[in-house]
């Protein structure tokens, strides 16, 4: 028998969560392969409040209990981020699977997670005392480890409204379906007057959080495209001097030479 408590509302929810030693517990897709034992869950799938996408003046908030499926077929949501829920899995585990419960699994692998990372996206994360607004990659801070208080829940995901439009996301597997990533890239390119004011290249499932290189994407940020193509050489090899990176199911050798072929893959398509 699976222990817990279903709360109707986000209030009574944070409330056993300050007073109870329980496990958040939205879709499951993580915690059944686990198969915990003495575990009690507090379950989150009916709160309508973290059930909700809406939009304000700058972003998409996406409720943490928001399922795959469900983001998938709203066109509000980023594209880069459908693209990457779109290769989640299989419809059954896309059906359950949230994004909440994606970022409190604490892996690099994550596929929204990483879409996340690129667009630096903020978390609301709240508690009776109230909430706290954190950046994305603040967040994480190392494999499974999370800045997330034992009274807390992930309420929303912040996404910007804009700016996202030319973007390069590619995963790459050990098969064409139901694949964990080996490799997975996701970069935005923002110009404005033939310039690149912004730009974000993320790495997953190649460290213990996702890998970007603020120092490196700087290389390229204030400059015109012409100017961006002759500092290329340059900003890829700060890339293979700079990338650390993990050996997982394939060498570290294997996901740094993926790595900087789909960084150049991302640079190409935008003319650089």
């Amino acid at each position: 028998m699976v222990n817990g408590f279903a709360p109707a509302t986000l209030q009574e929810a944070l409330a056993i969560r300050a007073a109870q030693d329980v496990t958040p517990y939205a879709g499951g897709t993580d915690l059944m392969v686990e198969n915990r034992r003495g575990v009690s869950y507090l379950f989150l799938s009916k709160i309508p409040e973290l059930r909700q996408i809406t939009v304000d003046d700058t972003c998409v908030r996406i409720g943490a209990a928001v399922t795959f499926t469900e983001a998938l077929a709203d066109e509000r949501v980023p594209q880069i981020m459908r693209d990457a829920l779109a290769g989640i899995a299989a419809p059954a585990i896309r059906n359950a699977g949230t994004f909440g419960g994606n970022l409190g699994n604490g892996s690099a692998k994550a596929d929204s997670v990483l879409v996340e990372f690129a667009l630096d996206a903020k978390l609301r994360l709240v508690s009776l005392s109230g909430e706290r607004i954190v950046p994305v990659e603040q967040f994480y801070l190392g494999r499974k480890k999370l800045d997330l208080h034992s009274d807390e829940l992930i309420a929303e995901i912040l996404l910007p409204k804009t700016g996202w439009e030319n973007y390069y996301y590619e995963k790459v597997g050990g098969r064409n379906a139901l694949a964990i990533s080996r490799v997975a890239f996701a970069g935005v390119l923002r110009m404005e007057n033939d310039r690149i004011v912004d730009l974000s290249a993320a790495f997953g499932a190649v460290a213990d959080t996702v890998l970007r290189l603020k120092d490196a994407e700087g290389m390229l940020i204030g400059k015109t495209v012409a100017e961006a193509k002759a500092a290329k050489e340059a900003f890829l090899s700060r890339y293979e001097q700079d990338l650390t990176l993990t050996r997982g199911r394939v060498s570290a050798e294997y996901r740094k030479a993926v790595c900087l072929r789909l960084l150049q893959a991302f640079l190409e398509k935008f003319g650089i």
